[in-house]
């Protein structure tokens, strides 16, 4: 069982940035792939952006540009830059994580953009 932590979300202003970060218990293995998605009320979960083993990334349409993923000093720790936020964006950011013993998320974290 892995276990990842989400941490950085808050309420910002439109325009203004965030930058969430995910640690996971895992310190031994490497991930296949690590990212966030998130799910605004009423909507299904979105992938924002995924970071692969081998380096390769992935976005929305609608962050990118905006958005940056990358990995964190830590093993199997992720972050994402959120620059230029709008209230579209506000959502619950998840955590995820693959492993060769399955797929793991996080509990989300809460980013509110609104004036």
């Amino acid at each position: 069982q892995v276990h990842l932590v989400e941490s950085g979300g808050g309420l910002v202003q439109p325009g203004e940035s965030l930058r969430l970060s995910c640690v996971s218990s895992e310190t031994t293995f490497d991930f296949s792939r690590m990212g966030w998605y998130r799910q605004a009320p009423g909507k299904e979960r979105e992938l924002v952006a995924e970071v692969r083993a081998g380096g390769d990334t992935k976005y929305a349409a609608s962050v990118k540009g905006r958005f940056t993923i990358s990995r964190g000093n830590a093993k199997n720790t992720i972050n994402l830059q959120m620059n230029s936020l709008k209230p579209e964006d506000t959502a619950v950011y998840y955590c995820s994580g693959g492993w060769s013993t399955g797929v793991y998320w996080g509990q989300g974290t809460q980013v509110t953009v609104s004036s």
